[in-house]
């Protein structure tokens, strides 16, 4: 509740308690929204049973138990007939005589969106002189007059009792429309809990935030609502909330992946006592895996930074030790000895070259290129690869159930990541062990790719740390500790998410996420050609007709804009470097919106060149054969 509502309602509440007649509001579940002081002195009924939120059965039950009602002989059915005839919500008035011997008037009104407000007055005077009055009457005409002007005057005040009711009910209504509005707004799960952990308030949002919980809590504790994986972590924060503290915390629900920020208010009573809690819950999945993202491309970048200058100094020292180990050989020809030594020099320098070709090829981002992709064949082909990776007594369990054919993927960014996690798992196995590689589709349509083993699982460090570059559990062994970070990479520049943890049978799990992007197919199609190489043009020429293409063909910008306009154009293939003639982007400024179009390219992805062209189209990399191509134009007709 914000500054201003708050505000808002503690005018109603000092109005409501500037009125002499006691006044009762009641929501539609007959739990107290606000009663005033003259309310509570009326009938001496304790604090507890008064609090916003308490119960109207246990104010009856104890009104019934003092005498309120005279004798009762069953309590239990009195309570709730009186209960059931609340429940209905209608206009009401009546007079009763109080076990004290004084008489009161009840009227009650309901309440637009259910419940009713209750005026309880106190008429014994009134009665009192109308009793008079009758066994009187002879002789009180003078008095008549006077009592007369007195119940004018009272009915003046209750007529102003009443206005003022129904300004109270007509700000309590807008204050209340007000505050549904904001609770149907707010992206998140608002509730209140009391000091036992049970729901008393909710905004009805609690599945938008996490998945498969019901909506309808009220009345049930946070164990029952949450399941026990997150109460651990809620029942945590609440005991700094019984200690008066406010906190806010996130956490992972591990059933649906998401990221879930909790903040929780102690809710103070007027001695400042701890009665509850309010609770704020919103998913802030994007938020962390953006930030997750972040600090991962920081850590990398730093890496890459770190590993150029450490390679150039070592280049430099292995090209003196090689140098000198060059020399040294040559000295000791005829002494076995040195020359046994000589040689383990050579080969930890050739060694040691290795590793350098190896970290100068470290980048800090890896670009997707996401292509359609039969997916039969990318399975297939994945599981062979897999299988040669793996030593003899790996025993490989591999399963793939996609429902369509062509996917948009990169894939050779997806076997490297998968590669790497399998040689891995292999690792940690020690060569021997199961290993299961499933490719399928998740329940939140999602590309999965699930990789695990029968090893001994991560350790904690390798839990907390494992996507970092560089961390390695080999220990000695060599190795530059980039397997999950390399797995990392393809699926949070896929736009998806990674997930590691030890499965529940045991061994490590390796989970990946990505969306899932089905790719249209090309039809037959009217194909524009430009390239301004004959050869190349013909070798083109014959991929796009043997793909059931019909191809016209331009040699320069001039040519290409001239058959711009044919009637049924429906696709553009052009070379990069048109030489003299122009090039491959001045071609595509040409084509029509309505037309996919494709670059092709000799030139690296580091050339700035490549890197216009990719920012227009996409970008298809020479040498290329018959199924790249269809691949390729499979990817820019679904786009």
């Amino acid at each position: 509740m914000d500054h201003n509502t708050q505000t808002y309602s503690g005018m109603i509440r000092s109005g409501l308690n500037l009125i002499t007649q006691a006044i009762a509001i009641c929501d539609h579940d007959l739990k107290f929204v606000h009663c005033n002081q003259p309310f509570q002195d009326m009938f001496q009924i304790p604090e507890a049973l008064v609090t916003p939120g308490a119960a109207f059965r246990d104010v009856l039950v104890y009104l019934s138990e003092n005498g309120e009602y005279g004798p009762i002989e069953d309590l239990k059915s009195f309570v709730d007939e009186k209960v059931a005839l609340a429940r209905k919500f209608e206009p009401h008035y009546f007079e009763r005589t109080r076990a004290n011997g004084t008489t009161i008037s009840v009227e009650g009104c309901p309440l637009d969106g259910g419940g009713w407000i209750s005026v309880y007055t106190d008429i014994s005077e009134i009665k009192r002189q109308d009793a008079l009055f009758r066994s009187h009457a002879d002789d009180l005409s003078r008095e008549l007059v006077q009592q007369s002007e007195a119940l004018t005057h009272t009915n003046r005040e209750l007529t102003a009792t009443v206005r003022a009711l129904e300004t109270t009910k007509r700000e309590l209504t807008e204050s209340r429309e007000r505050l549904d509005l904001l609770n149907r707004m707010t992206p998140g799960h608002i509730a209140h809990v009391d000091a036992n952990g049970v729901y008393t308030q909710s905004n009805g949002r609690l599945s938008s935030v996490i998945p498969g919980r019901t909506n309808e809590i009220i009345g049930n504790t946070a164990r029952e609502v949450l399941g026990e994986d997150i109460f651990n972590h809620f029942d945590q924060l609440f005991q700094n909330i019984l200690a008066g503290r406010p906190t806010v915390s996130e956490f992972r629900d591990e059933e649906s992946g998401r990221y879930v920020r909790l903040a929780m208010s102690p809710d103070m009573d007027e001695q400042q006592a701890v009665r509850g809690a309010y609770l704020l819950s919103t998913d802030v999945t994007e938020e962390v895996s953006a930030r997750q993202a972040l600090a991962h491309a920081r850590r990398k970048e730093l890496a890459a930074q770190f590993t150029s200058v450490m390679t150039h100094d070592f280049a430099n020292l292995l090209t003196i030790i090689m140098g000198q180990q060059n020399r040294l050989e040559t000295l000791c020809q005829n002494d076995p000895a040195l020359k046994d030594i000589s040689e383990t020099i050579k080969t930890a320098a050739r060694r040691g070259r290795d590793l350098v070709g190896s970290l100068t090829k470290i980048d800090t981002q890896r670009n997707v290129e996401a292509i359609a992709v039969n997916m039969s064949a990318f399975t297939a082909g994945l599981e062979k690869l897999v299988k040669a990776a793996l030593p003899d007594q790996m025993t490989l369990k591999f399963s793939a159930n996609i429902p369509d054919d062509m996917l948009l993927l990169d894939p050779g960014f997806a076997q490297d990541a998968i590669l790497n996690l399998v040689i891995n798992a292999a690792e940690a196995c020690d060569g021997k062990g199961l290993i299961h590689v499933a490719l399928g589709r998740s329940q939140n349509a999602e590309l999965e790719f699930h990789i695990q083993d029968n090893g001994p699982g991560f350790s904690e460090d390798a839990l907390s740390r494992g996507l970092n570059p560089f961390f390695s559990t080999k220990g000695g062994q060599v190795g530059r500790g980039l397997g999950l970070t390399s797995a990392f990479d393809f699926a949070k520049s896929s736009g998806g998410s990674l997930r590691i943890r030890n499965a529940d049978t045991g061994g490590a799990q390796v989970i990946i996420r990505i969306p899932y992007k089905t790719a249209e197919v090309t039809k037959s199609r009217l194909v524009l050609l430009v390239d301004d190489d004959d050869s190349v043009r013909k070798t083109v020429r014959g991929y796009l007709r043997a793909d059931g293409h019909t191809v016209i063909e331009a040699t320069s910008v001039t040519e290409a804009q001239q058959l711009m306009t044919i009637d049924g154009l429906s696709l553009v293939v052009t070379d990069l470097d048109l030489g003299q003639a122009g090039s491959g982007t001045d071609v595509i400024s040409l084509v029509p919106n309505a037309i996919p179009h494709l670059i092709i390219t000799g030139l690296p992805a580091t050339d700035p060149k490549r890197q216009q062209a990719q920012t227009v189209s996409t970008v298809l990399q020479k040498p290329f054969d018959l199924s790249a191509l269809q691949q390729a134009l499979n990817t820019v007709v679904s786009q």
